[in-house]
Formats: structure tokens, sequence, C-alpha cells
């Protein structure tokens, strides 16, 4: 089983940062993670362990285990899209309304 430090050697900066970001979010599932950055959702909960203060850690944690949006398997039918339909098709950015 990989380490933390093992994980991210293979990562830049910018895309850890994404990570994190994309695991903090509550509606992107550990699926959307994986076919991005090819990271399994335990090897995304090692990084969220090691970049996070111990405390939000276990918040996150908390709050994301059993969340029917983060895992595929148990999202809605109706949700198949990994991002906001707002969202642009290139880039990160919401569209102007």
């Amino acid at each position: 089983m990989a380490k933390a430090k093992d994980i991210l050697k293979n990562l830049d900066e910018r895309s850890i940062d994404r990570i994190v970001e994309m695991g903090w979010e509550d509606r992107t599932p550990f699926d959307a993670i994986e076919a991005q950055f090819g990271v399994t959702e335990s090897e995304v909960i090692k990084i969220m362990r090691s970049e996070m203060k111990e405390s939000s850690f276990r918040m996150w944690r908390q709050r994301v285990q059993g969340r029917s949006t983060k895992h595929k398997a148990q999202r809605d039918p109706e949700m198949s899209r990994f991002k906001c339909n707002m969202q642009r098709s290139t880039g990160n950015k919401i569209a102007k309304r």
C-alpha cells in the first residue's frame, strides 16, 4: 500500500492543491478525481490527511463518510455529470450568466 509521500512524489503542487479542493467539494465524486488524476479514493484520503490540519481532516472525513454524492455507486442516477452545468467545457471557470 502506497504512503502519502510516495503518492505526492508523482504529483506537482498544482495537482495536489486541485485534488484537495476537489476532495473538499461535496458534489465532486472520488471517481472524478480518479479519472482526472489517476488517484484512488484511499489515496485521496491519504493526500487529504497529509495536506490538512488534523482537526480539518477529521471534520472532512466525518462529513464525507457515506455521503452519496462522493461515491458514484450511491449517487442519484439523475446526477451523471462531474461538473456543474454552469461550468464551461474548457477550463475551470463558471460561465457568465
